[in-house]
């Protein structure tokens, strides 16, 4: 599935309100449509989030951040992505 990319809009030198809103919408539900996918294959990643302080600017510009996880998993993940 490929992801509609949100482009800034801008006020001046500002990115929008309604820009920044739709940009954590987006990473909000590449969270919940990851952690999906990684459940299905029966991976589960503890601390999959959306990093709190990449939403603490002015503009949030979220990431997502898969956290850590033990061996097992990171194996498990690896060969899932093979």
């Amino acid at each position: 599935m490929e992801l509609e990319r949100v482009k800034p809009e801008f006020q001046g030198s500002q990115v929008t309100a309604p820009h920044s809103a739709r940009c954590v919408e987006e990473a909000e539900e590449a969270v919940k449509e990851l952690r999906a996918a990684l459940e299905k294959a029966g991976i589960t990643l503890p601390t999959l989030r959306i990093d709190p302080a990449s939403l603490a600017r002015e503009a949030p510009c979220p990431l997502v951040e898969l956290g850590r996880c033990s061996v097992e998993i990171a194996q498990r993940l690896a060969a899932v992505l093979r």
